[in-house]
């Protein structure tokens, strides 16, 4: 059975193992992953695709193996920051909840199920599928290092995959799509006294962006998701406060709706740069189309179940951020999200959470695996 005790001490040693993403330094947590899953005697290998960023993949056979399911949680935080009250690493237990940075997002997660998995293994839980474990790198980036390449070099080919990256035990069955991109301006240089000689990228830059804010996306609007969204996340330029800066660059988060296309979208970003800039370059450095999974998919009826019958609250709802769910869409793999973090504490300072829900998570997971084995599905 779960046992409360352990899963406390393996959440704490996690958390004291920094993993911040960039730059990327899950080698420690990843080690202790395989530990854990190799003491449970799980045949387990790791799947490096940059040096020192190893990804951790376990299976446990199942007595008739035809089909899988993988678990996955990831291994990466976002940096810590500065401005907290609790050490980011010390694992402080205060009031019940466990603090420290990626207490929710997704150690919590990461820990629960491995809690599970022990606890199916100590109670010698015989399940007829074959269960997959895969704790991955580079989730906060992208995962060009981690999920990405798995699902692309057919490493993980599972027949239904429940992602562990949500809060409060909700389920995941919509989902934004993602654009990052890259806009670098090129002007012409001139002395700060004479602008008239230059070519200011800088305000250039601010025009562009203005309009960017400002510009009304065409869609049609879904029930468990907010319109679409644009954040500049960042932006520099110039050489020196007497010069007209000759370059800038800058950074976009743009959320989009299910329905609207990539392409479209990126097409009218190019309208409004070009209106403004002689000289451009539009740079993509990460895309995920949006997901709408359908409600009777059976993980999705099986966690409501399960949900339900140890009287968990939950909700059916949308992410407004990106989860790795798209990946295995494309794939044709069903996938949903769910999770046992604190709501409104992912990347937060002084990042927690609830211990009752590690506790209750690890249980609603040892359940959950036991009843979706008695599922047929094709």
């Amino acid at each position: 059975m779960v046992n409360k005790n352990r899963l406390i001490a393996l959440m704490r040693k996690m958390l004291r193992l920094e993993s911040e993403n960039p730059p990327g330094n899950e080698y420690r947590l990843a080690a202790l992953v395989k530990k854990e899953l190799k003491a449970i005697s799980l045949k387990v290998k790791t799947y490096e695709f940059a040096k020192s960023r190893p990804n951790v993949v376990g299976i446990l056979k199942g007595k008739v193996g035809k089909q899988s399911i993988l678990l996955t949680p990831h291994l990466d935080t976002v940096p810590a920051g500065a401005g907290w009250r609790f050490n980011p690493y010390a694992a402080k237990i205060y009031r019940g909840r466990i603090y420290g940075r990626g207490a929710t997002d997704c150690k919590g997660n990461l820990a629960s199920s491995l809690e599970a998995l022990r606890s199916l293994r100590q109670d010698n839980i015989k399940l007829n599928k074959d269960i997959i474990f895969a704790a991955t790198v580079d989730e906060e980036t992208g995962s060009d290092k981690g999920i990405k390449p798995l699902i692309e070099k057919r490493i993980l080919k599972p027949d239904f995959c429940l992602i562990l990256d949500s809060d409060e035990f909700d389920i995941v069955v919509a989902q934004k799509g993602l654009i990052h991109f890259k806009v670098k301006i090129f002007g012409k240089k001139a002395h700060g006294a004479y602008p008239d000689r230059g070519i200011n990228a800088i305000e250039i830059a601010s025009r562009i962006i203005t309009q960017l804010k400002s510009y009304k996306f065409k869609y049609s609007p879904h029930p468990l998701l907010k319109k679409p969204t644009i954040n500049i996340g960042t932006i520099k330029g110039g050489d020196k406060v007497n010069m007209v800066a000759d370059f800038c660059e800058f950074e976009v988060d743009l959320r989009f709706l299910p329905g609207m296309t990539a392409q479209n979208i990126l097409n009218e970003i190019k309208k409004i740069i070009k209106a403004n800039a002689k000289k451009f370059k539009l740079e993509i450095n990460g895309l995920q189309k949006p997901s709408i999974i359908k409600k009777d998919n059976p993980l999705i009826k099986t966690l409501i179940k399960v949900n339900k019958r140890l009287r968990g609250h939950f909700r059916l709802k949308g992410s407004e951020g990106a989860t790795v769910i798209s990946f295995f869409n494309e794939k044709a793999i069903p996938a949903v999200a769910t999770g046992f973090g604190s709501r409104n504490q992912a990347h937060a300072t002084d990042e927690f959470v609830l211990i009752d829900n590690l506790y209750k998570g690890a249980k609603l997971l040892e359940e959950f695996l036991k009843e979706f084995d008695k599922v047929e599905a094709n």
